[in-house]
């Protein structure tokens, strides 16, 4: 063993005490390369310590010019180079150990060993996000060089990429495109799930859409939310005229339109990718239609435990099941009672949005939620102000009776049934006080 590679030895020792590991690079073929009659005395050293850190251990350590190279040492007539670990947790497996440099490359092509250049391993460095990428202003989403081995480097680049290709309205380029689909069990095995809800959550809410469909397209919302990817095979009537779709088309279309009434909510448009998971779990066909009873609160329950398997804090989940809930209230005609209880909710705005977008992506019917608009316009009165259908007179002229106290009692009791939702209109009020007025 020549006294270089002991003292690269030794160094390596002296980080890993320190808590970083450290490694001599490709240590057989060093050992050939310095014991050659000429070469120059050099040796190179892989580690996870910065800068900072081996200035404290190596006080001599200068910084290099080279940006993949963290700094060199000379010492004893020996150059020391310190390179950057690998510490990408979905980085591939086979290629996390660096075992090339462009020194060792270099001395290779000296000897007359085959050039490596072209498949040369990963060496890592500093690089920035859009590192990988070839420019964007291509109109495509594309991968430097080999796309398989630019995955390799890296496997979240693949969620990066999608990203991309979702926030700025771009294509994927066909290769990057069939790599990210061949690695995606390599994808979903490597990359750690904060990884992924980081690239998420850097997805615009007008965007996400895309993103989901792109997710669906490479086989990965199969591994990540299989109870969503499962909703392709659940179908549902879009409405009378255009007869089927699946439910996961018609989540995609949902969270399209909701952004158009608010944007820039990606909670929101979070709940509306999980709003009709339950009709995965209620699906159920009968008279020669698919019928998904409570739907919304099984839905909810499913939404939680997703939630929980990605890591979501407890305040997100919270908001968002209780979006995916109460989605379903404003489907229906409410009474005074019904739009009152549904606007003390703290999310009665997204929950109206999330009906809207709904509507929009049917295609279907308005008539309900005009008309709970409007009773939402009425619910803003107090209830003490709020007058009923018949006054006096009127329900004197009702029933029969003479001016008295049974005349304000039966205003009272249609007042309070008006707002409790058990006379909802005008028309009701009239047999509603005559029944009272013969019990009294």
């Amino acid at each position: 063993m020549s006294q270089p590679y002991k003292d690269a030895i030794v160094f390596c020792k002296s980080i890993m005490r320190n808590g970083y590991d450290a490694y001599v690079i490709n240590a057989r073929l060093q050992e050939l390369t310095l014991s050659e009659t000429g070469s120059e005395q050099e040796i190179d050293i892989c580690t996870e310590a910065g800068m900072d850190e081996l200035q404290k251990l190596f006080p001599k350590i200068k910084p290099s010019a080279d940006k993949g190279i963290i700094g060199l040492l000379q010492e004893g007539g020996i150059t020391f180079y310190f390179y950057p670990a690998d510490v990408e947790l979905s980085s591939y497996t086979d290629e996390s150990v660096s075992i090339m440099t462009p020194r060792l490359l270099k001395r290779l092509e000296e000897r007359g060993d085959i050039p490596l250049s072209t498949v040369c391993p990963y060496i890592p460095k500093a690089k920035d996000m859009y590192a990988d990428f070839a420019d964007l202003s291509e109109g495509k989403v594309r991968f430097r060089g080999i796309p398989d081995e630019a995955l390799k480097k890296d496997y979240a680049l693949a969620y990066r990429a999608l990203r991309f290709a979702a926030n700025y309205g771009l294509s994927i380029e066909p290769n990057t495109w069939a790599a990210i689909v061949r690695s995606s069990r390599r994808v979903l095995d490597y990359v750690p799930m904060p990884d992924f809800i980081d690239e998420w959550r850097k997805v615009e809410a007008e965007s996400m859409h895309r993103f989901l469909e792109l997710l669906f397209d490479s086989m990965l919302l199969h591994g990540l939310i299989p109870e969503l990817a499962a909703l392709s095979r659940v179908k549902q009537i879009k409405n009378e005229e255009e007869g089927e779709e699946t439910v996961l088309q018609h989540t995609l279309d949902v969270m399209k339109a909701y952004p158009e009434e608010l944007p820039y909510d990606w909670y929101g448009t979070v709940a509306c990718m999980f709003h009709d998971v339950g009709k995965l779990y209620t699906a159920d066909y009968y008279d020669e239609h698919w019928h998904f009873l409570q739907h919304h609160r099984v839905g909810a329950k499913v939404t939680r435990k997703i939630l929980k398997r990605l890591s979501f804090m407890s305040e997100d989940i919270d908001l968002i099941c209780d979006l995916v809930q109460n989605h379903m209230r404003p489907h229906f005609m409410l009474t005074d009672k019904g739009i009152r209880r549904l606007k003390s909710l703290d999310e009665y705005p997204r929950i109206i949005e999330m009906v809207r977008a709904d509507i929009k992506a049917r295609n279907g019917s308005w008539r309900e939620f005009n008309h709970n608009l409007k009773m939402a316009e009425r619910a803003d009165i107090p209830e003490e102000a709020i007058e009923p259908y018949l006054n006096g007179n009127e329900i004197m002229k009702a029933t029969g009776l003479k001016p008295g106290p049974k005349v304000g009692m039966i205003r009272e009791r249609l007042l309070t049934a008006q707002i409790e939702g058990d006379v909802p209109t005008a028309e009701e009020a009239v047999p509603y006080v005559q029944k009272l007025a013969k019990t009294m």
